[in-house]
């Protein structure tokens, strides 16, 4: 019989931040408004950065079964968490486009943070679901199952949420730019 131990202050912060990393992101976001000095430049390549992040996401979504198995194809065969990489090119895009100082240092924290946290539960997750599995993925990515994109797996892992925010986010930056207040 395993004991049940109480985590520790520092564990308890961890859990805390992977489980409310989405929320904190749209207390992230509202900074961003508030702080954002955007111009037509920084907009657009601002833009450009973060559809190279939202493409990440979309190329790792169409190879990812959540909690089913191990997935180490398409991005998967190259990093561990192609999805937290797109999250955090979509965010310096987000960064560059509101050319802000200020939010480079709250978006730096919060994507650091939170990154950190999601990353350290969903790892011991995973660990403890595939056991020896993971262990052998995290050994090696290189060998790749033949599994093709699918857009289906993309909508069932609901990345549209991940695009929808960024027109959101880009559209409300336009109108910064437009309407500077």
């Amino acid at each position: 019989m395993t004991a049940i131990r109480e985590m520790t202050r520092g564990e308890r912060v961890v859990a805390f931040l992977a489980r409310r990393r989405v929320a904190l992101g749209f207390v992230t976001a509202v900074a961003a408004l508030v702080l954002a000095r955007p111009t037509w430049s920084t907009w657009r390549l601002g833009l450009l950065v973060a559809l190279v992040g939202e493409g990440i996401r979309v190329w790792a979504a169409g190879h990812l079964e959540k909690g089913r198995e191990v997935t180490s194809s398409g991005p998967y065969r190259w990093t561990g968490h192609p999805l937290y990489l797109g999250s955090s090119i979509l965010a310096l895009g987000v960064v560059i486009a509101a050319a802000s100082v200020p939010l480079a240092v709250v978006a730096t924290v919060y994507m650091g943070a939170t990154i950190t946290a999601a990353v350290r539960t969903e790892e011991a997750f995973l660990r403890q679901r595939f056991g020896d599995a993971y262990d052998r993925y995290q050994a090696s990515r290189n060998v790749s199952p033949p599994r093709r994109f699918s857009l289906a797996r993309v909508m069932r892992n609901r990345e549209y949420r991940a695009l929808v925010g960024l027109i959101v986010g880009f559209g409300l930056l336009a109108l910064k730019v437009l309407l500077p207040i």
